[in-house]
């Protein structure tokens, strides 16, 4: 990733929070998946370009992709509100056993919540953690983790 041209958009949520905030609350996965198409779709529009959306495959794929209709047709929910209109076809899936694309993604996100969230008290791990982000950090175009 850190040797192409690529837009890494990075979300996430604070899940204990967010079970303590609200009484029923979406799940986690609902809330970044919605959280993380408003910013792809942000994104390509301040390039003028549509994007085809592939992401690992899980269990409510259906639900996803309805969730990705209604985002298209009616809009997305909180305080950035809006249509997303940039984002063509459907949500796609693919297991990332096949895809070396989503390998990657998998293996940045998996360091990303490393760092931010597991740290280690090892010295070689965190100046290796450090170098491998410090090669990709300059493809970052975002990242938030809500805390609700």
């Amino acid at each position: 990733m850190a040797g192409h041209e690529v837009a890494v958009i990075l979300r996430g949520v604070c899940s204990d929070l967010l079970r303590q905030r609200y009484a029923t609350p979406y799940p986690s996965h609902q809330h970044v998946l919605a959280h993380l198409l408003e910013r792809v779709d942000d994104y390509a529009r301040l390039r003028d370009e549509h994007v085809l959306v592939i992401a690992d495959e899980v269990g409510q794929q259906g639900e996803y992709r309805q969730d990705l209709r209604t985002y298209q047709t009616v809009g997305t929910n909180g305080w950035r509100a809006r249509r997303l209109s940039r984002i063509v076809d459907t949500l796609h899936f693919a297991p990332s056993h096949a895809s070396r694309l989503l390998q990657a993604a998998d293996l940045l996100a998996f360091l990303h919540h490393r760092i931010q969230a597991v740290p280690t008290q090892d010295e070689r791990a965190r100046r290796a953690n450090a170098a491998l982000w410090e090669r990709v950090s300059g493809r970052i175009v975002h990242q938030h983790c809500w805390v609700p």
